[in-house]
């Protein structure tokens, strides 16, 4: 047996790269567990129906009702969020470097193939997964890639699905890095995911530049030819360890299921001596590092993008919005079953029985036969705590949403007192500071990096021509542009706009509305561009689509409805000239 065992082992044996790399991976995991332990805390909270699903259930309560109130901030500040990062269709800007780079025709081209390949690539739903690790872990990590995606037709032909770059959200508890680095960018990354043998075979054989994962496959049948003879006994006596999630080792290397790690970012290796910089290794079952290749994009970091909601001093894993308010939520359920409990022992109070008493059930018109000496008695219970138990759950529901950095007034919610309109606006602007502070550094430190990837894996991988659809502003129509290469090249950066604009126009339209209701807007009127104005309340309120105003439209319709109305007069005028026909 102990040959046996030994060439297991030696079956099993791990190359250099690939030890390191899951060295390193299990290093990191195992050091944020606390982290992770309170994600998982914070999610069985926000999911709950019951207070048996959190550590409220180990309260000796009979009623075990949970208030959602972590759930309801969560999708006020999730829907929030993603109404101002996407206000209307005119959030993605482009700002050249050069004056060959900031042309109209540049900017068009590159902001309108964008915009397509956002649409198409459902780019608002993958921001949405994203906005919810932001609220649930505090941290949102997203990376880009180039898709070709093609249909086999019923004549033989391929017809393209989608080609274009896409971002992809990445599960913060599936990636690890170095977390006291200066900066997520200047640090290592590792990048857990797991794939079936099929979807590896799919992407060895579509793909030609991914065809490393062809060996993967054949090792992997190898291995389970070569293994099946062994028992369970046999794995784990040559290994000690077990892959995440899949259990034990017999069991891992038995089932259809391949876990890859990825290693971005710069390694020393100390076998050789060798420094290596911005490269890309990835390692399968941890045992076999099957690339090690230099990062193909042009930024040289990896193409993996952070951004943390709270930071910690000297940490990059930063703490989400509802990190903090869990105990609170905590105090919420107490208070809410101790408040049923104690309701429950006033309307159906307990008894206190003196003496011997015959009854068959107690329940209304029940006859009780007592005894002399004998008494029935209903121990009361006082309603002052009840009623102070409801204050204080209202008191914390209001105190958390302030909490979360969401006003009651982005909920719709208006606070007491009267108030002018330009009031309400400042007090709004006000009390949304965290909210806006909190978004904006999404839309940049993320939404920006992740766009800007995109269009640089777009440049890098375009392949002849692509037809999109174009809005133009001149005449107000949508035309088909052809888009290539060099349409889309240029030195610059795209810049989300959605939430920065989202905020400045509300305060921009109070503003106006305050000019022109004064009498500097006698003053000004010479000066001021209708068409433009109009431009501004159309932005302002996202009427684009209904094609409402337009320069000039009123004085057009108005000529067609004035020659309308004399066609109409005319001709009533020659029908009433006109004698009837047969009249004397």
């Amino acid at each position: 047996m102990s040959d046996k065992v030994a060439e297991l082992a030696s079956v099993l044996q791990q190359d250099d790269a690939s030890k390191w790399v899951a060295q390193l991976w299990d290093k990191f995991n195992n050091q944020r567990s606390e982290y992770i332990e309170e994600c998982l805390e914070l999610r069985n909270y926000v999911f709950a129906t019951d207070t048996t699903k959190t550590t409220v259930g180990k309260l000796p309560w009979k009623n075990s009702t949970t208030t959602p109130k972590l759930c309801q901030i969560r999708d006020n500040l999730h829907s929030n969020y993603l109404s101002s990062l996407f206000p209307n269709d005119n959030w993605l800007v482009w700002k050249g470097y050069g004056k060959d780079d900031s042309t109209k025709v540049k900017a068009q081209a590159i902001e309108s193939y964008m915009s397509n390949k956002c649409r198409e690539s459902h780019f608002r739903t993958e921001v949405s997964k994203l906005l919810y690790d932001y609220i649930d872990y505090g941290n949102a990590f997203a990376t880009v890639d180039f898709e070709a995606s093609y249909k086999d037709a019923a004549d033989g032909s391929r017809v393209a699905n989608y080609i274009g770059p896409r971002i992809k959200r990445v599960s913060p508890l599936d990636v690890v890095f170095n977390p006291l680095a200066d900066s997520f960018l200047n640090t290592f990354k590792i990048v857990r995911s797991v794939k079936t043998v099929g979807e590896i075979k799919k992407l060895a054989s579509t793909y030609p530049e991914q065809g490393f994962w062809q060996p993967v496959v054949d090792k992997r049948e190898a291995l389970q030819r070569n293994l099946a003879g062994y028992s369970i006994e046999d794995y784990r006596k040559a290994e000690g360890y077990s892959i995440d999630g899949f259990g034990n080792l017999h069991e891992y290397y038995q089932s259809d299921y391949v876990e890859i790690l990825e290693f971005y970012g710069d390694y020393h290796n100390q076998t050789t001596g060798e420094l290596k910089t911005n490269r890309i290794v990835t390692v399968v079952d941890r045992a076999v590092a099957v690339r090690d290749v230099d990062m193909p994009n042009w930024f040289g970091h990896a193409p993996i993008y952070h951004v943390g909601w709270r930071f910690r001093p000297d940490n990059l894993w930063a703490m989400g919005p509802l990190a903090n308010l869990v105990g609170m939520q905590y105090r919420i359920d107490h208070l809410e079953n101790l408040k049923a409990d104690a309701m429950d022992l006033v309307v159906h109070p307990p008894l206190a029985i003196i003496g011997e008493v015959e009854c068959d059930e107690w329940a209304p018109g029940s006859q009780f036969f007592l005894d002399e000496g004998a008494s029935i008695q209903e121990i009361s219970k006082s309603l002052n705590g009840i009623i102070g138990a409801n204050q204080e759950i209202q008191l914390l529901e209001d105190k958390m949403e302030l909490y979360a950095g969401a006003p009651r007034e982005a909920m719709g919610i208006r606070t007491p007192g009267e108030k002018t309109a330009l009031e309400v606006q400042t007090l709004s602007n006000a009390a949304g500071r965290i909210f806006q502070e909190k978004i904006s550094t999404f839309e940049i430190e993320l939404l920006e990096m992740a766009l800007n990837a995109m269009l640089e894996v777009a440049v890098r991988n375009f392949d002849g021509s692509d037809v999109i659809r174009v809005l133009d502003d001149d005449i107000g129509v949508e035309i088909f542009m052809t888009i290539t290469r060099e349409d889309i090249t240029a030195s610059g950066k795209l810049r989300p706009i959605g939430a920065r604009h989202f905020a400045k126009q509300s305060q921009d339209l109070q503003n106006v509305i305050g000019i022109f209701n004064s009498p500097i807007a006698q003053i000004i009127a010479p000066h001021t561009s209708a068409i433009n104005l109009t431009k501004f309340v159309e932005d302002v309120t996202g009427l684009s689509a209904y094609n409402i105003f337009r320069p000039n439209v009123a004085i057009a319709e108005q000529k067609e409805t004035q020659g309308l109305i004399n066609q109409g007069q005319e001709d009533l005028t020659m029908e009433q000239s006109v004698p009837v026909q047969g009249a004397q």
